[in-house]
């Protein structure tokens, strides 16, 4: 048996007559009424707030795709599509991500230290 049920009453989804709505959080079960999703919350609880909490895990820890401009050999995510955001070195042709870059300057400021490449530490002209 294929169909969906209320995971409360057990009652199944009959096209347009009966539609189940889905748990916001978990996405993984059924109601057929607000009442059957009162009444089941008890059973659902526990399991409701480990599957929510597993899809934002993955929902915030997806990696983008790639783009065609490869990725920063600091960070290793995918270089912006904008040129305007990322920096090639002079010294070793490497482009770097503005974040890596960026993060380096404020590094190299705040221990008072040469300008140097981020990727190859050669020191900056």
């Amino acid at each position: 048996d294929n169909m969906m049920r209320c995971a409360s009453c057990g009652i199944a989804e009959d096209g347009d007559n009966k539609k189940l709505k889905t748990c916001t959080a978990c996405k993984s079960v059924r109601y057929c009424s607000v009442t059957c999703q009162k009444k089941h919350r008890p059973q659902h609880k526990r399991a409701c707030k480990k599957k929510a909490a597993e899809l934002r895990d993955a929902l915030l820890f997806k990696q983008p795709e790639s783009s065609n401009y490869g990725d920063c050999p600091i960070c290793l995510l995918p270089q912006p599509i904008d040129p305007e955001k990322s920096s090639m070195m002079s010294c070793c042709s490497k482009v770097i991500c503005e974040g890596c870059d960026y993060a380096n300057q404020m590094r190299q400021q705040e221990a008072k230290l040469e300008q140097t490449c981020l990727f190859c530490r050669h020191p900056s002209p």
